[in-house]
């Protein structure tokens, strides 16, 4: 009996080209650190999100093509070949889906790029709320985390479409520098996770503030 099938990776890499069009025409994208992403082996992207572009415009200047996890919710009508098609990950995320987290665990496996949003939803936009997937999938799989800050996504006047930013306004994307989840112990247990969890968000908090700092971007100005 075989497991789920692995996602698409010649698929996320249209996604990536798309993206990369997509998000140069309607936006102005300012890439800073891609270089800080390894340019091979399983890599999980952990993306502050606050906005419906948040996804689409890292997987248009990422690197690496990226496979996210992205609520089923979104896989509606067309969009849902769609979405398969470009190797993205349909996530259930009222309940413990199994086929979604082998699935992932297969894209790191295969040496692949995993995008999560470790807030589980969209909010604030500051790491200040983690859910413990991030550090399930980091630990169980050793992949190094690339923290992603997106400054300039969220709501702000001038807007045509509530869920986008205004047309041809910059977007910041900051690649932060890798670093393992785990205690180097291989230890699985809740309360391994809760720690690692512990250590991802002061991590990815930290990479949030300098990218602020970086791009002159405060916590309110996005």
């Amino acid at each position: 009996m075989t497991g789920p099938s692995l996602p698409s990776e010649r698929g996320a890499e249209v996604g990536r080209r798309i993206g990369v069009g997509l998000m140069y025409g309607l936006w102005k994208p300012r890439v800073l650190g891609a270089w800080r992403v390894p340019a091979t082996g399983p890599v999980i992207f952990a993306v502050n999100h606050s906005h419906n572009v948040d996804g689409p415009m890292v997987m248009g200047v990422a690197p690496r093509p990226t496979h996210f996890l992205i609520k089923k919710e979104a896989f509606i009508g067309p969009l849902d070949p769609f979405l398969t098609g470009i190797g993205q990950l349909k996530v259930d995320r009222a309940s413990a889906d199994r086929t979604a987290v082998t699935r992932a665990l297969g894209v790191l496996g295969a040496g692949g790029v995993l995008g999560i949003f470790p807030e589980g939803t969209r909010g604030e936009g500051d790491f200040a709320s983690l859910r413990a997937g991030l550090a399930y999938f980091a630990v169980r799989s050793g992949a190094p985390i690339v923290p992603v800050a997106v400054l300039g996504s969220s709501d702000r006047p001038g807007r045509l479409v509530k869920a986008l930013p205004p047309l041809r306004t910059r977007v910041d994307v900051v690649f932060g520098d890798p670093f393992d989840a785990g205690d180097g112990s291989g230890r699985r247990t809740r309360k391994a996770l809760d720690e690692a969890t512990e250590r991802i968000q002061k991590q990815l908090s930290r990479h949030l503030e300098n990218a602020r700092r970086l791009t002159g971007r405060s916590a309110t100005l996005e």
